[in-house]
């Protein structure tokens, strides 16, 4: 019996917490958003990741609250740790922009991160990493652009233009202008002013 109470009282608190994340989405599109962000931090204080997630972007863009970088990096960090790919990925960000610590811990962190939201199909995850790896300290160019060919693939008309610009500079790739030009006609295509601007050149 204690168990099955326990049970009930968990399924209990679960309901409750994605009634109010529904309804602090259903208040935030109506324009309410102190309302919302009330129903979004009483769900994320009972361990709802998604919840947490919500609360995250309200601080980071000061809707419903005030902006509050460090407690949008909190909320993002417990959703994270409740492997939200999207939370992971915002939390990635905020500790290369924001965080605490040193840069390597900070950096090694994010990347870990990142990789693990690029893995569950973040768009915005696989192109931040496309870029990263091209440009850090120590370039990985064929582990760069596997992430951008990822993100192109998923309709990101930024990471394709530089796909296009991996294949015209041979960066993780052999040269290849016929092929840069083509990512750079599907990029300018989907309106990216840069490849316009490249396919002008």
């Amino acid at each position: 019996l204690e168990e099955a109470a326990f049970q009930l009282q968990q399924i209990f608190r679960i309901d409750i917490s994605i009634a109010l994340n529904i309804l602090g989405i259903e208040s935030m599109r109506a324009g309410h958003c102190r309302v919302a962000f009330t129903c979004f931090k009483l769900a994320a204080d009972r361990g709802y990741s998604k919840a947490q997630f919500n609360v995250g972007l309200c601080y980071e863009h000061g809707r419903g609250t005030e902006k509050d970088l460090e407690k949008a990096g909190f909320y993002y960090c417990q959703a994270a740790s409740s492997r939200h790919p999207m939370a992971q990925y915002r939390y990635a960000r905020y500790l290369l922009q924001h965080g605490p610590g040193s840069l390597w811990d900070r950096q090694h962190k994010a990347v870990a991160l990142l990789e693990q939201a690029a893995g569950a199909g973040i768009t915005e995850a696989q192109a931040y990493l496309g870029v990263f790896y091209m440009r850090g300290l120590q370039p990985q160019e064929k582990r760069g652009l596997k992430y951008l060919l990822h993100a192109a693939n998923s309709g990101d008309a930024q990471s394709r233009y530089h796909v296009g610009l991996c294949y015209e500079q041979g960066l993780g790739v052999q040269k290849n202008l016929a092929e840069a030009l083509r990512h750079y006609r599907q990029s300018a295509a989907a309106g990216n002013r840069q490849a316009q601007e490249r396919l002008q050149a």
